[in-house]
Order: structure tokens, then sequence, then C-alpha cells
């Protein structure tokens, strides 16, 4: 008896799968174009992108922090990351980035080094493979009832919704800033 309890032991644990170890990398910066080569840097190193978050940091003064994570994952990534206070720039750019296999993975909003606020845009792309192509959308207003109305008219034609920003930008003042985007 004592056999076959081991014997059941054994196979139930042999088959049980433990959460893979998860190493993290945590990079703060001032400077957009500072963060995007780090965040590449910590790509080359096996890293993926996980969550961004712009803001005082107790040494840092205003920053945008990244935090990066490796996992047994073996795709071969590239980040770009794209800072604008004016939404006209920031479609353009996201545009740009979406033709180039670019998709998106977070926002925020943080206080630049010429002491403008931005909203910053992290996009990620697998070399890899053969990336997905998007048009990208961009909606911003300071009254959440017409955010309401340009999201139903994005979806109707055909937009996802991807991410939100609400904060104080150097051009609109206080604003919700949606992303969208479509297959192409």
């Amino acid at each position: 008896m004592r056999v076959a309890a081991l014997t059941v032991v054994m196979v139930v644990f042999g088959t049980l799968s433990l959460p893979a170890e998860q190493e993290v990398r945590v990079l703060a910066t001032n400077k957009t174009s500072t963060m995007e080569k780090e965040m590449n840097a910590a790509a080359d190193a096996g890293y993926r992108f996980a969550s961004v978050m712009g803001g005082e940091t107790a040494f840092g003064g205003s920053e945008v922090v990244v935090v990066m994570t490796r996992t047994s994952d073996k795709a071969r990534l590239q980040y770009r990351l794209l800072a604008t206070e004016k939404t006209s720039t920031m479609q353009k750019e996201l545009q740009d980035a979406g033709d180039a296999g670019f998709e998106y993975r977070g926002q925020t909003v943080f206080k630049s080094t010429f002491g403008g606020k931005e909203v910053a845009v992290i996009l990620e792309r697998d070399t890899s493979v053969e990336p997905a192509k998007y048009e990208y959308h961009v909606l911003a207003t300071s009254r959440t009832s017409t955010m309401q109305k340009e999201l139903g008219g994005a979806a109707a034609a055909g937009y996802e919704f991807v991410g939100m920003t609400v904060g104080k930008t150097a051009i609109g003042g206080d604003e919700v800033v949606c992303i969208l985007r479509r297959r192409k």
C-alpha cells in the first residue's frame, strides 16, 4: 500500500509543471531616447516589456519607469518608444511604427526633460516572425462624453481599443488619450 501511494505521489508531482522562474529588470530614466536604448539592450538579453508608468520617483525626479521580465521565451524582440505632446505627431509616429510591424504594448504620461508633459507609447515587434501590420488611430479629448462618441465611431469602423492615459498634456490640458488599432 505504501509503495502504491508513493508511486501515485511521484506520478502526480512528476506531471505537474511548476511556473518558470522569472527574472525582472527595472529601467528608469527621464529621457525617452535613453529608455528606448535600454529596452532594446534588455531585449537583446532576453527580456520582454511588462509594464510602464511615468511620474515622480524619490531619487530620479520625473521619470518613465519600465519593468521588463525574462522567462524561457525565445522571441527576438525590438522596441520603439514614442513620446510627444501633440496628438497629430503621435498619430503619424504610431502609423509609421505600425507600418514597420510594431504592436502597441503600453502608454503613460510623464514630464519631459524640457518641462512639457508628454504621452509616451511603447511598441514591440518580434523580429523572428512576419509581423502583423496595423493601422493606428489616436483620439484625444477633455470631455469623456465626446470620447464615448468617438470610441463608438472608431469601433464601428473596425478599430479595437488598446490603451488609454488620462493626464495633463502641454497642448490640450487635462485630456483622455486613447489609442486604437485595426489590422491592415
